[in-house]
């Protein structure tokens, strides 16, 4: 069974930046998008950005221009780079590399953005 693990995440102040990584512990067959959501307290867990195989990367309006979504398939890693983060961007951030048959899920790494 592959493991996903999020590492990257903790505290930072309103208009800084922070990179979450993304580790698959092995190669995933039939890849076909590696993603990112979220949830904060209270709300619904909610896309933040989504790299599809082979295609353009789409991302919620809430972030675009300030999140960037990449994907290393030879190391089995994904990324977030977050710049410019606003308090509204504090939440649990889970990754998932989809496959065709099944999702891989991490357990989620806190973001915090405060002062």
């Amino acid at each position: 069974q592959v493991q996903v693990v999020e590492s990257g995440g903790g505290l930072v102040q309103p208009g800084g930046s922070l990179r979450l990584s993304c580790a698959a512990s092995g190669s995933i067959f039939g890849l076909r998008a590696m993603g990112w959501y979220r949830q904060a307290p209270g709300k619904e867990r909610e896309l933040v950005a989504t790299a599809p195989t082979g295609g353009a990367a789409n991302y919620a309006d809430s972030v675009k221009g300030r999140f960037t979504i990449s994907r290393d398939d030879a190391k089995n890693t994904g990324y977030l780079q977050m710049s410019g983060l606003k308090p509204e961007d504090t939440a649990v951030y889970y990754c998932v590399f989809r496959s065709w048959t099944f999702d891989f899920w991490g357990q989620g790494i806190q973001v915090t953005v405060s002062s």
